[in-house]
C-alpha cells in the first residue's frame, strides 16, 4: 500500500498543485472519525503518518501520572518509563495500539480521501476556468434535453442551457454543434453549475467579434445592440479609422461575415446600422430599411417624432412594432413613427382652423405632444399666441433651448402669414 500511497502523494503534489501534508493531514482527519467508528474508543487517540516509510499508525495519548485514576486517560510513571525512560509526572505520552486489521481500513479510507480530494480539485479548477469566461461565447454540443433544460457538452463539463434562453424557434437536436454564451457560473454540491444562453444580445456582439478582426482590434466597435432572439437584431457600430467603413466590414466581402453570424443563430435577420452622436442621423439609421423624411426631437424627454412615406408606413414600424421597438431599445429613445399623410391631415386642419385659432401646436417645427402640452400649460393656446412672444419667453420653458426656439417661432410666423 506504501508504495502506491507515496505515487499518489506525487502525483497529486505534481499533477494537481495539492500540498502534501494537507492531504495527509485531511486523510488522518478521516481516519481518525474511521477509527472512532470501528473500534469504538473513548480514549483521546492520534493517528500519524510516518514522514518516512508512510506507515500509518494509531497512538493513544496518555497523561504520565503517580497515580492513575482514569485508565482511559492516564498513565503511571512507571508503565510510562517502559516505552520512555527519561518521562516525568504530568507528561503526555503516545503509545502505539494500531489494530492488526486497522492496515485495510487505512488502505481504503486514503483510497477515498485521495479520490475525493482529486474531485473537489478538479471541480475547482474547472469552476475557476469558466467563471473566468462569463460573457464570453464558446462551442459546445447538446448531449440530452428535458421539458426544462438542454444540457451542453463542453468538455471538460456539462453546462445548462434553459428553456427561456433558447429562442423560441429554434430547435435543437441531439448532437447538435452550436455556440453558447457563459451566463453564470455557481457552485454547487454536484460541481460547477454553467448556466449558458442562445437569446442574451451580447451573444451576437460576441459572435462578431468572432467573424471581425477590425473589432478585436479596436479598429471596428459595436456601440449597441436590440435583439428579439429568433427572429432579428439591430446592431450599431462605428470605427475608430476614418478609412473604416465600419457597417462594411461588419458585413464582410459579399456578406460573407454577417452571414456566417446568421447562420449560426439559425437565419435570425441582422440590421447593422452606422451610429452617430446626432441623434436624428442615428433614429433614421436605426430605423432601417425604412426611409425617413424628417425627424423632430423632443431632447428633454428622449423623444422623436418620425415621418416616413405612406408606403413605408408598415415597414418602418415592423411586423408587430419590431422595426420601430429595435430601433427604440438601440438608441435608447421613444420613437413615434407618422406616414407622410398623417402629418399633411395635421397641418391640413390647422390651415382650415378659424384665424387667431389654430391650436394645433404639434405642427410647429420641433413641437411634440408632450412640449405641446407644456407650451399649453404656460399659456400658449394657438400659434398666433407663439407667433407674439419673444424667444426670451420661449427659452423659459423647459426643452426649448435657443435654437428650436428660434425654429418655432419662426415657424408659428410663417404659417400666420401664410393664411393670410
Amino acid at each position: 500500500m506504501n508504495g502506491e500511497f507515496r505515487e499518489a502523494l506525487e502525483i497529486l503534489e505534481r499533477d494537481k498543485g495539492i500540498d502534501r501534508d494537507t492531504l495527509i493531514k485531511t486523510i488522518c482527519d478521516a481516519l481518525y472519525s474511521g477509527y472512532k467508528k470501528s473500534f469504538g474508543s473513548s480514549q483521546n487517540v492520534e493517528i500519524k503518518v510516518d514522514d518516512e516509510t508512510l506507515d500509518i499508525k494509531v497512538f493513544v495519548v496518555k497523561k504520565v501520572v503517580k497515580k492513575v485514576e482514569d485508565e482511559r486517560s492516564q498513565i503511571s510513571l512507571d508503565e510510562a518509563k517502559a516505552f520512555k525512560n527519561d518521562i516525568e509526572p504530568e507528561e503526555k505520552i503516545s503509545i502505539e495500539i494500531t489494530p492488526k486489521e486497522f492496515g485495510r481500513i487505512a488502505a481504503q479510507t486514503a483510497k477515498q480521501v485521495i479520490i475525493q480530494r482529486i474531485r473537489e480539485t478538479e471541480r475547482e479548477l474547472v469552476y475557476n476556468e469558466y467563471k473566468a469566461r462569463v460573457g464570453q461565447v464558446i462551442n459546445g454540443q447538446v448531449t440530452r434535453m428535458d421539458d426544462q433544460n438542454a444540457f451542453i457538452n463542453l468538455g471538460k463539463v456539462e453546462g445548462i442551457l434553459p428553456r427561456r434562453e433558447i429562442p423560441s424557434r429554434e430547435r435543437l437536436n441531439l448532437g447538435d454543434r452550436i455556440k453558447v454564451y457563459v451566463l453564470s457560473v455557481k457552485k454547487s454540491s454536484k460541481g460547477p453549475q454553467i448556466v449558458l444562453s442562445r437569446t442574451y444580445p451580447d451573444l451576437v456582439r460576441r459572435l462578431f467579434e468572432l467573424e471581425v478582426p477590425e473589432i478585436y482590434e479596436g479598429l471596428v466597435k459595436i456601440k449597441g445592440v436590440a435583439r428579439d432572439p429568433g427572429y432579428r437584431t439591430k446592431i450599431a457600430v462605428s470605427s475608430t479609422d476614418s478609412k473604416i467603413d465600419s457597417v462594411g466590414t461588419c458585413v464582410g466581402v459579399k456578406g460573407t461575415r454577417v452571414q456566417a453570424v446568421i447562420k449560426e443563430l439559425n437565419g435570425e435577420k441582422i440590421d447593422i446600422v452606422q451610429y452617430s452622436d446626432d441623434i436624428s442621423i442615428f433614429i433614421k439609421n436605426a430605423l432601417n430599411p425604412a426611409k425617413v423624411i424628417e425627424i423632430i426631437v423632443n431632447e428633454k424627454e428622449k423623444q422623436a417624432t418620425v415621418i416616413v412615406p405612406d408606403k413605408q408606413l408598415s415597414l418602418a414600424i415592423g411586423r408587430s412594432g419590431q422595426n420601430v421597438k429595435l430601433a427604440a431599445k438601440l438608441t435608447g429613445w421613444k420613437i413615434d413613427i407618422n406616414s407622410e399623410s398623417q402629418r399633411k391631415d395635421e397641418r391640413l386642419k390647422a390651415e382650415k382652423a378659424p384665424f387667431g385659432k389654430v391650436t394645433a401646436l404639434s405642427m410647429l417645427p420641433g413641437v411634440g405632444k408632450k412640449l405641446e402640452e407644456k407650451l399649453k400649460a404656460q399659456g400658449f393656446s394657438s400659434i398666433e399666441d407663439i407667433s407674439k412672444t419673444t424667444l426670451e419667453n420661449l427659452m423659459e420653458i423647459p426643452g426649448i433651448g435657443e435654437e428650436k426656439g428660434k425654429r418655432i417661432l419662426d415657424g408659428a410666423k410663417q404659417m400666420l402669414k401664410d393664411k393670410r
